[in-house]
């Protein structure tokens, strides 16, 4: 697939110093800015489906009539971590 480009970015000088400043060696700003878009994406969609779930999880709570009290949920995480932890 070919490449295409984004538009320049024009920044305030503090946001350019404060960038140049955590770079790894070897890494422009351009790779930064790339890795930045890529975690900002998954993180977006991230958030997207994190949302959809909570409302189809609603909307069948509202179909069942079926709710969980936030100590059970709670407790029930809480089983899955330390069973998450003794496994590993």
């Amino acid at each position: 697939m070919k490449s295409s480009t984004i538009p320049s970015l024009r920044v305030e000088p503090n946001l350019r110093n404060a960038v140049e400043s955590v770079l790894r060696e070897g890494e422009t700003i351009s790779n930064f800015m790339e890795e930045s878009l890529r975690a900002g994406i998954m993180h977006r969609k991230t958030k997207q489906e994190f949302i959809s779930r909570g409302l189809a999880s609603r909307d069948e709570a509202l179909q069942t009539g079926e709710y969980f009290s936030a100590e059970s949920v709670h407790d029930e995480l809480r089983s899955m971590l330390l069973h998450a932890e003794m496994s590993s």
